[in-house]
């Protein structure tokens, strides 16, 4: 039930409000920061080197590198690739990978943009995940995440 009152306002006289002319009422303007980011920490004075920012591999002053350098990473990639059909011939075959670097050498958001078809990529992925961790990039003598884009030859 609703409780209503029981005062008359057909009563109320014109000089009884405060104002005949309609209030206005205007919504607050909206001002618009164009340098505002949005979800990312506020840095800490406790941890100097919680940049989330990604860069790219020209922006930084080195880049990420396999332990051992990429022969070795072509060696661990050539000794876990699993072929779904031995029968396919998939030899200099690419797949075309992109993938972040993390501050501690994990290999996160792992990405094919093509592949080689027959479930290539999504071997590919597996490979990549299982990876040792990566030698981090750095810029000015921080560490940092890197987005990185690599082909991987079948062989």
């Amino acid at each position: 039930m609703f409780s209503q009152s029981t005062k008359d306002i057909s009563k109320t006289k014109a000089s009884d409000t405060k104002s005949t002319e309609p209030v206005i009422v205007k919504d607050k303007e909206l001002y618009y920061d164009s340098h505002l980011v949005i979800d990312e920490p506020i840095p800490s004075s406790k941890d100097s080197n919680n940049d989330n920012t990604i860069y790219n591999t020209a922006e930084i002053d080195s880049k990420p590198t396999f332990p051992g350098g990429f022969e070795k990473f072509y060696k661990f990639v050539d000794n876990n690739f699993k072929y779904s059909d031995e029968n396919i011939d998939l030899k200099d075959k690419k797949i075309y990978t992109t993938f972040i670097v993390e501050q501690d050498g994990a290999l996160t958001d792992i990405k094919i943009l093509k592949d080689a078809g027959y479930e290539t990529g999504a071997e590919a992925i597996r490979v990549l995940k299982k990876c040792p961790r990566w030698i981090p990039g750095e810029k000015n003598g921080k560490k940092v995440r890197v987005l990185y884009s690599l082909p991987i030859t079948l062989k």
